[in-house]
């Protein structure tokens, strides 16, 4: 369990799908880098392995050269996958404000597949307004497409 206390003022982005899936099928999407890059950004240096560090490029601006820091802090295979997700700079107002976050992707059994539960935690407001509110559609976005590269993925391995 991952025990970061939210710090008062925060706001968490969640977000809720289910997926005519395995959960082990979903967390090989989740975990692999190639795949990660198809549904989300591409990873540099991404192994679920907690401590691991790696990062995403985004659109720099200002003082911010667009890198998301990222580390592992928790797998559980199959079930659940936290990382640390930071970026910004102090010195910018909006987009690329300093943001120091956590991503938690949580898979359950469903009736017919696997329940994928994003929660995006510890904006901090106003600061953190124009990031929450970005990645707040962003990532009403990038769920589904983990589900498109997963059903992709399945269609394939059938017809071969």
């Amino acid at each position: 369990m991952n025990d970061v206390a939210l710090k008062s003022g925060t706001q968490d982005i969640v977000v809720d799908e289910i997926f005519a899936h395995a959960p082990e099928t979903i967390w090989k999407a989740l975990t692999t880098g190639d795949l990660i890059a198809r549904w989300m950004m591409a990873p540099t240096g991404f192994e679920p392995v907690e401590g691991k560090q790696f990062t995403f490029q985004t659109t720099p601006a200002g003082e911010w050269d667009g890198v998301i820091r990222c580390q592992v802090l928790e797998v559980k295979p199959n079930e659940r996958l936290v990382y640390a997700w930071k970026g910004g700079h102090e010195g910018n107002v909006g987009y690329g404000s300093k943001l120091d976050t956590v991503v938690t992707w949580i898979l359950s059994r469903a009736e017919n597949g696997t329940r994928v539960r994003l929660v995006h935690s510890g904006f901090v407001l106003p600061k953190n307004d124009t990031a929450f509110n970005s990645m707040s559609e962003g990532w009403k976005k990038v769920v589904p497409r983990l589900g498109a590269i997963v059903d992709e993925q399945m269609s394939s391995k059938k017809l071969h």
